[in-house]
């Protein structure tokens, strides 16, 4: 055998669900998904998250798992006329199950359900996801949608109020590895022998971003121009690509994060974008960086631009809803505001100090005329007396710290 016949993802595809690699927080045996199954209440399901991290194989798997006949179509190549013989081929099953004596019409019925797979749901009008939901609700289809955007935005509502949603995750890097040694092992059992050094096995992970299709994809790559002992150089070659040496739990990761940051301070808006785009290149979690940049809002820009949280917020937003890669030009856009807005860490300062000194000097006594006086007994002992609502030239600080200042503004003689 020169060529695999068939693509590496679709031959390692697993037909039992103990051998799924991810998304445990769905298949565990407290995972609901799993829960569904061995009680044998399938329902209908949106599946959402980033490409090549098990929505299609876990479809065919509940499928195989219940017995169900599996119809897959796809919005790209499919319309209302594909879904109506789809639903044909249901209404063919329940009758077929029907006059085998295995179908009645109580709670304990056995016909034979249909799964209807819709891969990219997203792409169906709502015409046509209109089409499907009378079916859907009278059970003669049970529907599985798999979407990479979010099913709010693009799933019509009363099709997503019959089905439930779950969230697929990007896999972790400890599932990526399982899939390449699974993928290595298979290739050695065929008689292709690759061996990839451990460097280019670590590097082909995180090249992945929690994708197992791409890291397969790259081994039917390796088997194709012939090569057995891979290192990163190959993988260079093979995959037309530089790696960019970025470990997203090392010393790259932190040194990388820490320059996109310190530009920004400076604003330094070059550089802060070519350090973003390092960190988007390498495939960098695109909330890890967003969140850094809703800190960076709050702490170096603070009150000089109250507009930049708000700016920093939107852009993580973007990130969790749109995801790569149309969320790298939020976080460009984020990055460049950022970088131009003036700074001033005043606030951020003055509640570290006064921080230090609740670390320092305890609870002291808050002064009688600022505490809460919700009974007549603590009126009576002075609980609110002398309250002014907005005093000019008066301190609510404890007593050992009255004229203690936390917050200069600039004519205090004191800049931050």
């Amino acid at each position: 055998m020169d060529q695999l016949d068939k693509p590496l993802s679709e031959i390692l595809r697993p037909d039992k669900i103990e051998d799924f690699i991810g998304q445990d927080h769905l298949v565990n045996e407290n995972g609901p998904i799993k829960r569904a199954l061995d009680s044998g209440s399938i329902y209908s399901m949106i599946f959402w998250g980033p490409p090549g991290v098990g929505k299609t194989t876990l479809a065919r798997l509940i499928a195989n798992y219940i017995h169900a006949d599996f119809i897959e179509i796809s919005p790209t190549v499919s319309g209302v006329k594909d879904i109506k013989a789809a639903v044909e081929k249901a209404r063919a099953n329940l009758n077929s199950s029907a006059n085998a004596g295995g179908f009645n019409f109580d709670s304990s019925t056995k016909a034979k359900k249909t799964i209807l797979f819709v891969d990219e749901i997203h792409r169906f009008n709502k015409a046509q996801q209109d089409y499907l939901l009378p079916h859907v609700e009278n059970g003669l289809i049970t529907l599985i949608g798999a979407t990479t955007e979010n099913p709010s935005f693009e799933v019509v509502s009363p099709l997503l109020s019959r089905s439930r949603v779950y969230v697929f995750n990007p896999l972790s890097k400890e599932d990526v590895l399982k899939v390449i040694d699974r993928g290595i092992k298979f290739l050695n059992e065929k008689q292709f022998k690759v061996e990839l050094t451990e460097k280019a096995r670590d590097c082909l992970a995180e090249l992945s971003n929690g994708d197992a299709r791409s890291v397969l994809n790259a081994l039917d790559a390796i088997v194709t121009v012939g090569l057995s002992k891979v290192d990163v150089s190959d993988l260079e070659t093979v995959l037309q690509t530089k790696l960019n040496r970025y470990d997203k739990g090392g010393e790259e990761h932190y040194n990388t994060i820490s320059a996109y940051i310190k530009s920004m301070r400076a604003s330094q808006i070059d550089a802060a974008l070519y350090y973003l785009a390092r960190m988007v290149d390498a495939g960098e979690d695109p909330k890890f960086i967003a969140r850094r940049m809703v800190i960076f809002a709050s702490e170096d820009i603070g009150l000089a631009d109250p507009q930049a949280i708000q700016i920093a917020n939107s852009v993580f937003r973007a990130c969790e809803t749109i995801g790569y890669p149309e969320c790298q030009i939020n976080l460009a856009h984020g990055t460049a505001y950022m970088a131009k807005a003036p700074k001033s860490r005043k606030s951020y300062d003055a509640y570290f100090a006064a921080l230090d000194d609740v670390k320092k000097l305890g609870n002291l006594n808050i002064p009688l005329e600022v505490r809460n006086a919700p009974t007549k007994l603590m009126k009576d002992l002075g609980y609110g007396k002398d309250y002014e609502r907005y005093p000019q030239n008066k301190s609510y600080l404890p007593d050992e710290l009255k004229g203690k200042k936390y917050y200069y503004n600039d004519i205090d003689g004191k800049t931050n």
